[in-house]
């Protein structure tokens, strides 16, 4: 029928399922089976980052799905992206900072008891050139969620581009001062997570290793050498209704992985 895909399911106040993927270019992921995964994780929401997309270029639809796209005015650069069941109350793009809204990064979707946030937050890049902007990024972003936990509930997702302790990369001692790493992005974490949220992955698994992201170069994943830095963070006042988190390290098409999210709403 061809009205199908806009057929929304209901939330049912069941448990819930949320993916998050950085796919590092979605019409190259669409080439290594991206709908094939999308429809065998069969989840409520599922969040991309790093799509590269621009409107028009692929017409990507799934049925019982809307979507919902924020390109970079930059072509073939950053991007984020959320496939959702259930309409939302409303949507918003960017977090109203316009220094900060040029390059797709952000989509929230409203609903009754939560928002929804998906990031893909701006990388430190080589020798650090841009950690003073990530600086002005993160407390801008984290008074964005604060103003949103406020009003209600919070879930947010995405590459946030830092490994936040030792155990969240394979070689912590020799990326010190790398991006992703440093001192200064690891604070800014730490900051969040003393202020309201969770890390819903480390609060179920304190002493797992597991990564999110392995380098392209030295058959990085094949000898698991990566970092986790693709997360699920929630209010902390919906910590009761977590049940559990998970990071996909078996689903191929990226540098990435998918990172769930389960949580009893």
């Amino acid at each position: 029928m061809p009205f199908e895909a806009q057929i929304i399911h209901p939330l049912n106040n069941k448990e819930m399922k949320f993916i998050s993927w950085n796919v590092n270019g979605l019409r190259a992921c669409v080439g290594k089976d991206f709908e094939q995964q999308f429809k065998a994780l069969d989840a409520d929401f599922f969040c991309l980052q790093e799509t590269k997309m621009q409107a028009g270029l692929l017409d990507l639809q799934f049925p019982g799905y809307q979507s919902f796209w924020n390109y970079a005015e930059k072509k073939g650069y950053s991007g984020t992206a959320i496939y959702a069941k259930q309409a939302p109350l409303a949507v918003s793009y960017g977090i109203g900072i316009d220094e900060h809204d040029h390059e797709g990064r952000v989509i929230t979707l409203e609903y009754e008891s939560f928002f929804l946030v998906t990031v893909y937050t701006p990388n430190s890049q080589d020798e650090l050139r841009r950690l003073d902007y990530r600086m002005q990024w993160e407390d801008d972003f984290q008074a964005y969620l604060h103003r949103l936990d406020e009003q209600k509930p919070v879930i947010v997702c995405g590459d946030m581009n830092v490994a936040h302790e030792e155990i969240d990369l394979k070689n912590p001692k020799t990326n010190r001062r790398n991006a992703g790493f440093t001192d200064e992005e690891r604070a800014k974490m730490t900051q969040l997570l003393g202020h309201g949220f969770i890390d819903t992955f480390r609060t179920l698994y304190p002493e797992q290793q597991t990564y999110s992201w392995w380098s392209y170069r030295f058959r990085a994943r094949e000898k698991n050498t990566g970092w986790r830095i693709d997360y699920f963070l929630i209010s902390e006042r919906l910590r009761p209704q977590l049940t559990d988190a998970k990071i996909h390290t078996d689903i191929m098409g990226s540098d990435h992985c998918p990172v769930e999210l389960d949580l009893d709403l």
